[in-house]
């Protein structure tokens, strides 16, 4: 468990105080903030290790991040809420929910729809609200974002009946991070994000790239699941369903087989043969690793080209928006993508890493290339304070 912490504020009349649990495919975070206020008072990350729906207790975790934050100076006691970041609301839920039995058996009922996440996100909101009784349980669903897609964003080219009969249609993903991300472009940018055209590439252990056009999306690589799109840590991204048809056909893998691997052993770490985590590849390239390199190259080529793709949506781009664990990190992978993408216009920026959000490019670049931290917890945390208040009337 690794901890940051600031000095604890007294909870203000116009403030509430919200805890954060963002329970993700390998890592639970969790932060608490005095909403509106962007400061997180005490943030802790328990690390589920390879695989979160085959890690230990929930409730044992949730102790032991009070136990965290408590000794950073915020008393369990203070917390007035809490909310969850949910990556699958499928079509029912198109905002922040407060959280009740029924929303918890309605996340559940789509966690085949992302089985690395959704589980585990019902799972740690049971822990909550035994842990935590007695105060609001909120979600807030990654999906959300994207309920603006139009319909030529979120159908697919299939019969029509499978959307009307079976709800097959892209959702979309990493809704909460984008979501932060056109507000801090506006910051950033000195311009009103109704103003603004911007592509979010949100590159972590899932990657997709988000079209939006005046703070609203218009498209996203990812899809009904989080498996569609660019390469990931360790799942494919998109495939030719030929293979898949093939392998099945033959019985050369079964479906779980087949899940089993997309989900955990492909992307960078089913080609490098080593690891899913960026920064060992790069080390490994530098030395001759041949497989590491070929990941690498991989993942920037299909990074690119869904940035380029994502662009044909925008009337305009005004900013190209590198986010999440890698994009945040990895200077030399930024560099490489916006290389790639040079020949669209987009400028090329030098490989140093940076650690707080910027403007990488020269003030009259355009496209702008910018680096912004991932705070899904700011975004929870206000959303929140918003469905409380609103519910107070």
């Amino acid at each position: 468990m690794t901890t940051r912490a600031a000095p604890a504020r007294r909870v203000g009349r116009r403030t509430l105080r919200v805890l954060v649990l963002n329970p993700g495919s390998s890592t639970l975070k969790a932060s608490a903030i005095d909403a509106p206020g962007r400061d997180a008072l005490a943030a802790t990350t328990v690390d589920w290790g390879a695989d979160a729906t085959r890690s230990p207790d929930r409730t044992l975790a949730l102790t032991d991040v009070l136990r965290t934050i408590e000794a950073a100076g915020v008393a369990p006691a203070s917390v007035r809420a809490v909310g969850y970041r949910v990556v699958h609301g499928g079509a029912r839920f198109a905002g922040p929910t407060l959280i009740d039995d029924a929303t918890v058996g309605a996340i559940e009922a789509v966690a085949e729809l992302a089985p690395l996440h959704n589980a585990v996100a019902s799972e740690t909101i049971r822990a909550g609200r035994r842990v935590l009784p007695g105060i609001p349980h909120v979600a807030a669903f990654d999906t959300a974002f994207h309920a603006s897609l139009p319909p030529a964003g979120y159908r697919y080219p299939v019969p029509e009946s499978w959307f009307r009969e079976w709800g097959v249609r892209r959702f979309g993903f990493h809704g909460l991070s984008v979501a932060w991300s056109v507000l801090r472009a506006a910051e950033l940018l000195a311009r009103p994000a109704s103003a603004l055209q911007l592509l979010v590439a949100h590159l972590g252990s899932g990657c997709s790239v988000i079209a939006v056009d005046a703070g609203r999306a218009v498209d996203t690589s990812m899809g009904m699941t989080p498996l569609e799109g660019l390469m990931m840590g360790t799942r494919a991204g998109s495939i030719d369903p030929g293979i898949l048809l093939a392998l099945l056909r033959h019985g050369r893998l079964s479906e779980a087989d087949i899940e089993e691997i997309l989900d955990h052993g492909a992307g960078l770490l089913g080609v490098s043969g080593r690891s899913a985590d960026v920064r060992e590849l790069l080390v490994a390239e530098a030395t001759g690793d041949e497989a590491a390199a070929l990941a690498l190259e991989l993942f920037v080529r299909r990074a690119a080209a869904g940035i380029a793709a994502a662009a044909t949506c925008l009337p305009v781009l005004d900013a190209l928006i590198f986010t999440g664990g890698i994009g945040e990190n990895s200077g030399r992978i930024r560099s490489r993508i916006a290389r790639r993408l040079v020949t669209l216009g987009v400028p090329a920026i030098p490989e140093t890493d940076v650690v707080a959000d910027a403007v990488l490019t020269s003030p009259v670049a355009r496209p702008a290339i910018l680096r912004i931290e991932a705070r899904e917890d700011v975004v929870i945390a206000d959303a929140v304070r918003s469905l409380l208040g609103a519910a107070k009337g």
